[in-house]
């Protein structure tokens, strides 16, 4: 696996918004090589775990895993990324791998 990290200065601008002709927001990261557009259900989900550990005096990592939502609520996305069952010293640990190279 190939790993990129995004510092500030590589990343040349960001656009938010709601294009014309949608209803959700889209967050457009310009990288030089590539844009990333990233929905806005893939920002919420991020948002919400970042701050669950942000905020928790204990929590330190948790990862989240597409799941498909048969009942969720109204005008909620059918995929979700969803909180999984690892453990925050899994998690760490793998993130710790990924980021050996680093």
């Amino acid at each position: 696996m190939q790993v990129r990290v995004l510092r500030n200065q590589d990343v040349r601008r960001v656009l938010i918004g709601v294009p014309r002709g949608h209803r959700h927001i889209r967050v457009l990261l310009d990288i030089g090589d590539v844009v990333l557009v990233l929905q806005e259900a893939t920002v919420s989900n991020i948002t919400r775990a970042f701050l669950s550990i942000l905020l928790h005096p204990q929590k330190a990592a948790v990862e989240l895993r597409c799941v498909k939502l048969e009942d969720r609520k109204s005008g909620y996305a059918e995929y979700q990324l969803i909180e999984s069952d690892r453990s925050e010293e899994e998690v760490l640990a793998e993130m710790d791998s990924i980021l050996a190279g680093e």
